[in-house]
């Protein structure tokens, strides 16, 4: 029981810090990006740390930062191929998604390589 108490003040705070964050920046829409992500990645890794160890964390953070690296190249090609073929949004949305996972996949396979 503890240990949920504590994951809730932890996201909580976390999500309340970012988005005051995104608050304060302009445009409004930050808001949302701050409130989102940022601060579950930054409780899931706290409470990971407290329940598994940093070792244990480190390779959850690393998971992550594939994870966003990846989401980065698909939300680039998803914006290139709406722009130059101004196609649906939804269908180019649903059909690149393999992209963010394949990307995922490769930039942690990278990282393993690399560490090894």
């Amino acid at each position: 029981m503890a240990e949920i108490i504590f994951r809730f003040l932890i996201g909580g705070l976390a999500v309340s810090a970012f988005a005051t964050l995104g608050d304060v920046l302009k445009p409004k829409s930050f808001a949302g990006l701050f409130g989102a992500a940022p601060s579950i990645a930054i409780a899931t890794l706290a409470l990971t740390v407290s329940a598994h160890g940093s070792n244990y964390a480190a390779s959850e953070a690393t998971s992550m930062a594939a994870g966003a690296l990846a989401f980065l190249v698909y939300a680039c090609a998803v914006s290139i191929v709406i722009r130059r073929f101004q196609v649906s949004v939804i269908g180019t949305v649903v059909l690149l998604l393999p992209l963010w996972f394949v990307s995922a996949f490769g930039f942690w396979q990278l990282w393993l390589k690399a560490t090894n």
